[in-house]
């Protein structure tokens, strides 16, 4: 602050991440937005909780502290699939656990509320924007009330925070006043009384008491929460009303060029470097953002709720000229280690009907690739050409986030995977997450036999090519719908189609807001009304998970 000659900061974003300057890190892309368009902006990264030392060392903000547990959901930072404490963090310091506290938003917010309680309190993140209606809690076992509600605060923001938070802060400098602020899309807040209009969801009373109602209120969730559907939704929770206003559109693509171009260092704060390395940069550091959203709408991801399923992205000299950056970097060896998003091959891609109308009753990619969303990989072979040809550049990498029945979905694609075959780093991942068909139903994910078809095209044109590339899959175990007979049935998959013991797999974890989880906590496809397995058992769940890693050998099949 005294380098840049502020006496006073407009803004302070609470994190539980080391603060990471890269737009990879959601507080970081807030950060420098807001500073873009005028305000002073300072960061407080995984303050001590148990001291005001943190948490008052830049003073008091002139309009707001804004909260975000970090990068992901503080639960699942702190525990494993199988609820146990966790003893590294990625994006902490040296990587040690315990940096962050459980329910970290909640925690920060209180601690801000006991040192500068006339401050007004905006919480954002992924933990706080999939929390913010009644939601089944899986590390306590029980359905919480709205993190709005439990953080005694009055305006959440959820999804992609960048518009809103600017009007907030707009407002707030006009005004000063929060209720104000309620009118801003992307925003949910409270009310005593019930909101005129919009869609209401089962109550708190009601999903608590009652899991098919919890079913019920996230189909409706699911399928109102859309930026051009323009449509408020609202909950019961005890005598208040949790109101989530129509999402923030998203943003144009100059807008996106503008933010991604944004002046970031690309490194860890020093302050948080000098007390070791934090290991959620080294992945990121050289990639490229190059797409915004997924309309995939798997079962278990997240992205439905938090970004809703439109996808935008950048343009191409946008791009090229954020490799330019990088390849000024003094540590950069001449390699951009993955170009994507979400979806790496959605680039280019759009839906007229979405576009306008906003998500028809339908699934963009299931049960097969609709009609008018057509795949079209030529503009990202094109990015990816104009890459490879910045002087500086030796090695450009799709590293993930391919969807493969896009893919097939071409006239001909082998145009694109020859293409890819060039772009892959040694190994390509894959998530075809299950083998047996009712799983992978339940999941929203395609047949398998797609990925069995994509792999031998890959691979056959890689050494067709002399490459040695090969594609490799990732799991899901314990997911709704599995049984023995399905974990048995992937397990067999695996062995006789992959031929080695895959390290790729992970336990299904409830986390809030997704469907996966509504059909954990109901035994109800939301959906279809249908009934669904659920296999509860942490100790069960592990051992499915040995099943298919092979660790035990002679055991009689189940």
């Amino acid at each position: 602050m005294k380098k840049l000659g502020w006496r006073e900061l407009d803004v302070i974003l609470v994190t539980g991440d080391a603060y990471v300057d890269h737009p990879s890190f959601g507080v970081a892309l807030i950060g420098h937005y807001l500073v873009s368009h005028g305000f002073k902006v300072g960061i407080i990264a995984q303050p001590d909780w148990r001291t005001e030392k943190d948490i008052t060392r830049l003073g008091r903000p002139r309009l707001f502290f804004g909260v975000t547990a970090g990068n992901v959901d503080s639960m699942v930072a702190n525990y494993t699939a199988s609820k146990k404490k966790r003893k590294t963090d990625d994006y902490t310091p040296g990587g040690s656990g315990g940096k962050r506290p459980d329910r970290a938003t909640i925690v920060y917010t209180n601690l801000i509320k006991r040192f500068f309680p006339e401050v007004p309190v905006v919480l954002g993140g992924l933990e706080a924007s999939l929390r913010r209606f009644a939601h089944y809690d899986w590390w306590s076992e029980k359905v919480r009330k709205s993190i709005l509600i439990d953080s005694k605060v009055d305006l959440l923001v959820y999804g992609m925070g960048e518009k809103a938070v600017l009007e907030i802060a707009q407002i707030l400098s006009r005004t000063g006043d929060i209720e104000k602020c309620k009118s801003v899309r992307g925003v949910v807040w409270w009310s005593s009384q019930k909101p005129e209009g919009g869609i209401e969801l089962p109550s708190y009373d009601e999903i608590s008491e009652n899991p098919e109602k919890y079913a019920e209120a996230l189909k409706l969730q699911t399928w109102y929460t859309d930026p051009y559907k323009n449509i408020l939704i609202y909950q019961k929770q005890d005598t208040r009303y949790v109101v989530q206003n129509p999402p923030q559109l998203p943003l144009s693509q100059e807008e996106l060029d503008r933010l991604y171009l944004l002046p970031f260092e690309r490194e860890v704060h020093p302050f948080y470097a000098k007390m070791g390395r934090v290991k959620a940069i080294e992945t990121v550091k050289f990639s490229i953002t190059a797409v915004r959203g997924c309309f995939g709408s798997c079962s278990f991801c997240a992205l439905t709720q938090h970004q809703t399923t439109h996808v935008s992205y950048r343009s191409k000299d946008s791009i090229l000229e954020e490799v330019r950056i990088l390849t000024k970097k003094k540590d950069f060896k001449g390699t951009i280690t993955d170009v994507g998003g979400p979806t790496a091959n959605l680039y280019g891609s759009s839906c007229s009907i979405r576009e306008t109308k906003g998500q028809c009753q339908k699934f963009c990619l299931y049960p097969s690739v609709c009609k008018i969303v057509r795949p079209n990989h030529d503009e990202f072979i094109s990015l990816l050409e104009s890459i490879r040809k910045i002087p500086g550049v030796r090695n450009v990498f799709v590293s993930s986030g391919i969807r493969h029945d896009f893919v097939l979905a071409e006239k001909d694609p082998d145009v694109f995977i020859r293409e890819l075959v060039k772009y892959t780093p040694g190994q390509l991942k894959l998530a075809p997450e299950h083998a047996h068909p009712k799983v992978l139903s339940l999941m929203r994910k395609p047949p398998v036999e797609l990925f069995l078809e994509f792999k031998k095209r890959f691979e056959t044109l890689a050494k067709k090519m002399g490459k040695r590339k090969y594609v490799i899959g990732y799991f899901i175990v314990g997911h709704p719908g599995e049984g023995w007979r399905e974990n048995n049935y992937l397990r067999d998959f695996i062995l006789k189609h992959l031929g080695y013991f895959p390290q790729q797999i992970q336990i299904f974890t409830p986390t809030p807001g997704t469907v996966s989880t509504a059909m954990y906590y109901s035994g109800l496809d939301p959906f279809t009304g249908e009934k669904v397995h659920v296999e509860r058992s942490l100790k069960v769940r592990n051992k499915m998970k040995e099943n298919v890693l092979f660790k035990k050998k002679g055991r009689e099949k189940r």
